[in-house]
C-alpha cells in the first residue's frame, strides 16, 4: 500500500476504499485466473466478463473526474466487446452440431473441440471466429477497438496500469490464441487467423506510432505503448512457428518491463505532482531508484540491447524474414525505429537534467520497492542474455499446440 501512502495522509484513501480496493483487487486476480485455468470455453468468457466488471471500478479509486471518464469509457467500450465474444463463442458452439450429440459434455469444451475440430461447420466457425476476434481483441487493446485502453490506463492507479498492461490484455489475447489453435484445423479456414493478426497487428503498430509521437503524458505514453507491443505480439502469432515462439516470449518480456514502467510511472508521478514529461526532470537525481526503474523500462520498451525484449524482437525479424512478410517487417521496424527516437529522446530529457523545486520531500525507498525494480530488470537483462531450458521447453510446449507442430524441432534460441 505504499503507493498510497501520500493519499492516506491526506485523508483522500480511507479505510473503506482501501477494504474495496483489496477485495476488487483480489477479485480481479481470480477472474484472470478462471481464464487461464478454463477448459470450459463459456467459464473462460465469463472470467473475462468478471474482469471487465471488477477492474473497472479499480480505475476510479480516487474518484476523480477525469477517473470516472475513464472507468465509464472502459466499461462501455469493453462490454460492447465482451458481448461480441459471447456471440462469438455461441456461433462456435453451433458450429458442432455434427459432433456434440456424440460427445459427453456437449461441444464447449477446448479439449473436445481440438479432439473433432474437423468436424465443426467451416462457415459457423468462421463466423464465430470474427467475433471472438474482435470481441476478445477489444479487451486486448487492438486497434481500431482500443479507445478505452489511453484513458484507463493514464487514470487508473499505477498498480492497476501495471495489472492491465502485464496480465489483463494478455488474458485477452490468450482467449484469442485458444482459438487461433481451434480454427486452424477447420477446412477452408486455416488462414483466417493469420490474415486476421496481419492486418489488426500492423493497423496497431502504426496507430501506436503516430500517438506516441505527440504525447506528453507518461503513463499516456505507456499505454500507447501497450498498444505497440500488443500489435507486435499480435503479427509474430501469424509468422509460423518461430514467429509463435517469439511472440508468446515477447508476451512475457513485455509484461514484466511495463510492469515495471506503470509502477515508476506512478512513483515519480506522486514526487513531482504531475505525469507531464515536460515538468519531469532530473528523475535520477530526485529518486535514483524509481528514476532507474524508469530508465531501465523504457530503453527495454524500445528496444535496446541486451534487454530481453531485444531478443523477442530479434527473433520476430527472423521469422518475418523466413515467412516473406517483408512488408510486414517494413512497418515493424519503421515504427520501432520512430518510437525509438521519440522515447529516448523523453528519457534524456526526464532521468537527467536539474529536478525542480518541490513541494514535500520524497520518501525513502523500501525493501520491497528496491526488489521490484532490481528483480524486474535483472528479469530482464538474464533473460536477454540466456534463457533456461524450463522457459524454453514451456514456449515451445505452448507454442505447438497454437501452431498444431512440433515448434521444439524448428525453434533453438537456448
Amino acid at each position: 500500500m505504499r503507493y498510497f501512502d501520500k493519499d492516506i495522509q491526506e485523508g483522500i484513501f480511507t479505510l473503506k476504499k482501501a477494504k474495496r480496493y483489496g477485495i476488487l483487487w483480489l477479485a480481479s486476480f481470480a477472474a484472470m485466473t478462471l481464464i487461464l485455468v478454463s477448459n470450459n470455453l463459456g467459464i473462460m468468457w465469463v472470467g473475462m466478463e468478471t474482469t471487465t466488471l471488477v477492474t473497472a471500478f479499480l480505475i476510479c479509486t480516487l474518484a476523480t473526474k477525469a477517473s470516472i471518464e475513464g472507468m465509464w469509457k472502459y466499461l462501455i467500450v469493453c462490454s460492447v466487446g465482451i458481448a461480441l465474444a459471447f456471440m462469438g463463442t455461441l456461433i462456435f458452439a453451433a458450429a458442432t452440431y455434427k459432433f456434440q450429440t456424440d460427445v459427453s459434455g456437449g461441444g464447449v469444451f477446448w479439449t473436445q473441440l481440438k479432439a473433432h475440430a474437423g468436424l465443426l461447420d467451416p462457415k459457423l466457425a468462421q463466423i464465430g471466429f470474427l467475433f471472438i476476434f474482435v470481441g476478445y481483441g477489444t479487451k486486448a487493446g487492438l486497434s481500431p477497438m482500443h479507445t478505452w485502453l489511453p484513458d484507463a490506463h493514464s487514470q487508473a492507479p499505477s498498480p492497476v496500469s501495471a495489472v492491465f498492461s502485464g496480465f489483463m490484455l494478455n488474458a485477452a489475447l490468450y482467449c484469442i490464441m485458444r482459438y487461433t489453435s481451434l480454427i486452424k484445423l477447420v477446412p477452408g479456414n486455416e488462414t483466417l487467423s493469420r490474415d486476421l493478426f496481419l492486418i489488426f497487428g500492423t493497423l496497431s503498430i502504426i496507430v501506436a506510432t503516430a500517438f506516441i509521437l505527440s504525447q506528453h503524458d507518461l503513463k499516456r505514453m505507456l499505454a500507447y505503448s501497450s498498444i505497440e507491443h500488443t500489435g507486435i505480439i499480435t503479427i509474430a502469432l501469424a509468422m509460423g512457428p518461430l514467429g509463435v515462439f517469439a511472440a508468446l516470449f515477447h508476451t512475457l518480456n513485455q509484461s514484466v518491463c511495463k510492469s515495471l514502467g506503470f509502477f515508476s510511472a506512478g512513483r515519480l508521478g506522486q514526487i513531482y505532482g504531475s505525469y507531464d514529461m515536460r515538468e519531469m526532470r532530473g528523475a535520477l537525481r530526485l529518486s535514483p531508484l524509481w528514476g532507474g526503474g524508469l530508465l531501465g523500462s523504457l530503453l527495454a520498451l524500445i528496444g535496446i540491447a541486451p534487454f530481453a525484449l531485444f531478443m523477442s524482437e530479434l527473433l520476430i525479424v527472423k521469422a518475418a524474414i523466413a515467412t516473406n512478410l517483408i512488408w510486414v517487417l517494413v512497418i515493424f521496424l519503421l515504427g520501432g525505429c520512430i518510437i525509438f527516437a521519440s522515447v529516448l529522446k523523453r528519457v534524456i530529457g526526464m532521468v537527467y537534467g536539474t529536478p525542480p523545486v518541490l513541494d514535500f520531500k520524497p520518501c525513502r525507498s523500501s525493501i520491497t520497492d528496491i526488489f521490484v525494480v532490481v528483480f524486474s530488470l535483472g528479469l530482464l537483462l538474464v533473460l536477454g542474455l540466456w534463457m533456461p531450458n524450463g522457459l524454453h521447453e514451456i514456449l515451445c510446449r505452448a507454442a505447438s499446440i497454437i501452431e498444431g507442430v512440433d515448434v521444439a524441432n524448428t525453434v533453438c534460441v537456448k
